[in-house]
């Protein structure tokens, strides 16, 4: 029995968003809404989706010793993570959120702050984001090898690419040596080593990240099928493509009932949903599938579980705030469920 379904290493930002009717073009200025101030970073979105619908989780990530910081420390703590992962300022001085959201023996890492993203999101819902990584550029593989106790009592471990490679890679590592499955979202893309991208199970990847993957001087179809398959070429165990509101691809051994060599892929459509904001929908996503593999679902099982998690995620604003717990996102399904019956008669 794994102490935890679901590790979450990588980032904790303080979402700063802006609301505005277009984006602005180079050297233009346009007038937005006010500014709205949100818990965010990849990781510990990842962490709060998959705790919000029930996952036993905690967040291996570090901060600054600021109104940020304990912002975010508490945002994992109302969404129901464990805190025993989450770290206070530099690499010099570790620390740890104590449960009141003030840092405990964090000493002079206060010079390192809480990591921000700034996010523009247009009429249609669509964001923007430049991230300042701060603290979350000081989490190194030493952190990792701190953490070792969280690396063996984990299920699945789930990276995305916010903080240094390095220590990306020593987590990958480390949850191979621990037995422990490896959900990786390259975001944002970047080259991994190959032994990294064998443990992928799966790589997870949205058509922008598909891209530049991909990218060999050669134009890329607008087939995902031929995405997969190519991902698949670089080496990780399986991939699972994002493609929006359209829902997502699956593709690995044992992936629907037409295989070719052993390897098969499935569509997986979407809910039809209004979409406020797509700030966040796919780490709500990610965090979803991460946790029901932790479950010991099968992946094409919990590929279908986070795709309703993340379009009930895009008709709320922000990231975390948008996440809905299990009692929601099982309400949501009985009231479309209904809504198809009564358009059926």
């Amino acid at each position: 029995m794994h102490g935890y379904d679901l590790l979450v290493v990588g980032s904790a930002n303080a979402d700063l968003v802006i609301g505005l009717d277009r984006r602005p073009g180079p050297g233009e200025t346009v007038l937005g809404s006010d500014l709205v101030i949100h818990p965010g970073g990849k990781g510990a979105n990842q962490a709060a989706a998959a705790a919000r619908l029930g996952a036993r989780t905690t967040l291996l990530a570090r901060v600054g010793d600021d109104a940020y910081g304990r912002m975010l420390a508490e945002a994992q703590r109302a969404a129901g993570a464990a805190p025993a992962g989450l770290l206070v300022g530099t690499t010099d001085t570790p620390g740890t959120v104590g449960k009141d959201g003030a840092a405990q023996d964090a000493g002079e890492g206060r010079g390192a702050p809480t990591g921000v993203a700034l996010i523009t999101v247009d009429a249609a819902g669509d964001n923007s984001i430049v991230v300042s990584p701060g603290a979350n550029a000081r989490l190194t593989p030493d952190d990792v090898a701190a953490a070792r106790d969280l690396f063996e009592a984990a299920a699945v471990v789930s990276l995305q690419l916010e903080i240094p490679l390095e220590t990306v890679a020593a987590a990958a590592r480390s949850a191979g040596e621990h037995g422990a499955r490896l959900v990786l979202n390259p975001s944002p893309p970047a080259r991994l080593p190959e032994d990294v991208l064998a443990l992928c199970d799966p790589l997870v990847v949205n058509e922008h990240e598909a891209r530049l993957l991909l990218d060999d001087g050669q134009s890329l179809s607008t087939d995902p099928e031929e995405w997969a398959t190519a991902l698949l070429a670089l080496g990780p165990r399986s991939v699972v493509v994002t493609l929006g509101a359209e829902g997502a691809l699956v593709a690995g051994p044992g992936v629907g009932t037409e295989a070719t060599d052993g390897i098969g892929m499935v569509r997986v459509p979407s809910p039809r949903v209004r979409a406020v904001d797509t700030t966040g929908a796919g780490d709500a996503f990610t965090g979803a599938l991460g946790w029901r593999l932790g479950r010991g679902d099968g992946l094409e099982e919990a590929v279908r579980y986070a795709v309703r998690v993340g379009a009930l995620a895009v008709t709320r604003p922000g990231a975390q705030e948008s996440y809905p717990s299990a009692e929601e996102l099982q309400a949501a399904g009985q009231e479309r469920a209904a809504d198809g019956q009564e358009r059926a008669e």
